[in-house]
């Protein structure tokens, strides 16, 4: 049985008594104003369980930004967007890595660190955006603009970063588009952040039609709405949204500039135009400002859930694979996405064998 079927074993559970509650009492302290104590008592069981089997296993836990409060404060160890979370994936020196994200991530993590073992809590945390595309499309593509360098999301399998040059995520997408140094590209799969990078640089982008369905919901209209409700209101949104949404917006940017941002604008009031949780994430840091809060919710996102990632440290399972070969080139495409992200190129990148090839 892998770790969706595999019944939690409850004996393994401390009760929510007097001594728990005062041992967690740190970590809920963090979360109190977002979370009422009746719906902590449920969770801090897992939390306690988890985080000490964590340690037995030498096992570290990464969660998405898009994670529920009482996994990104409870049990994670790093957190953070795709690009945060796959360099930790790099760096680890844990044994075991937890992904508290959807599948293309944990194979992300696995492409990084091969030698670990990488758990995804529920093996059906897949991604609208990453089923857009396959390496077919991509082949597609390079027949019709043989030369042309192809820069993918992360937010996309194995087995389609295998069959570009570069990755790329939301928070360095024209920075990679950039370092290539040419004078156009391939740019899949989101539809939307390619708009927002086209608008960024005076690189030509050639865009494939995929999308987020989180994303995707949220319209021009709706941020419209949400200003004349509340006067006042700074609204701050995620590229992956439609451009009349991003017209509509005071600052456009990654999950992390969106954080950075909000801190450095110092605004009363925020509307977060991205995956529902982060706000609640984001409001625990930012106890003073007032959250209006859309609720569009990642369906993949929320198949991570405490009993779920107690099952995965308990079996090892569902652990993720990738095929050397696959993961090899996959590799090759992500590592040239984290240098870009660490500001570790200067001058324009050469040109991948792939692309030149044609």
């Amino acid at each position: 049985m892998d770790a969706v079927t595999t019944p939690i074993r409850k004996s393994s559970l401390p009760a929510y008594d007097p001594a728990l509650r005062e041992d967690l009492a740190s970590i809920y302290a963090r979360m109190r104003h977002v979370m009422p104590e009746l719906e902590w008592a449920v969770h801090a069981p897992y939390v306690a369980a988890i985080n000490a089997l964590k340690r037995e296993r030498n096992a570290v836990i990464l969660a998405h930004n898009y994670q529920t409060p009482e996994i990104y404060y409870g049990i994670a160890d790093y957190t953070g967007d795709s690009l945060g979370l796959a360099q930790h994936a790099a760096a680890t020196e844990a044994e075991v890595i937890v992904q508290c994200g959807v599948h293309f991530m944990a194979e992300t993590s696995k492409i990084l660190s091969p030698g670990k073992t990488v758990l995804i809590p529920d093996a059906e945390a897949g991604c609208s955006l990453a089923d857009s595309i396959t390496p077919a499309d991509i082949e597609l593509l390079r027949r019709r603009y043989p030369g042309v360098p192809v820069v993918t999301y992360v937010n996309t399998s194995a087995a389609v970063k295998a069959a570009s040059d570069i990755c790329c995520t939301s928070a360095n997408a024209r920075e990679v588009v950039e370092s290539l140094g040419t004078d156009r590209v391939i740019f899949l799969p989101d539809q939307y952040l390619g708009r927002w990078v086209a608008s960024q640089t005076d690189v030509q982008i050639i865009l494939w039609q995929g999308a987020c369905e989180v994303h995707e919901r949220f319209t021009g209209a709706q941020l419209r709405d949400y200003r004349r409700l509340h006067p006042g209101i700074h609204i701050i949104a995620h590229p992956e949204c439609p451009p009349d949404v991003l017209e509509e917006a005071d600052y456009v940017g990654s999950t992390t500039g969106m954080v950075r941002h909000i801190e450095e604008s110092g605004a009363a009031r925020v509307v977060m135009v991205t995956e529902c949780s982060m706000s609640d994430n984001v409001a625990v840091q930012f106890p003073k400002v007032d959250f209006i809060r859309p609720c569009n919710l990642c369906p993949h996102m929320k198949r991570i859930t405490l009993p779920k990632v107690l099952a995965a440290l308990q079996t090892l399972s569902p652990a993720v694979e990738v095929d050397p070969t696959i993961a090899a080139r996959a590799r090759l495409a992500v590592e040239r996405m984290l240098a870009v992200g660490r500001g570790a190129e200067q001058a324009p990148m050469p040109l991948p064998r792939q692309a030149a090839a044609g």
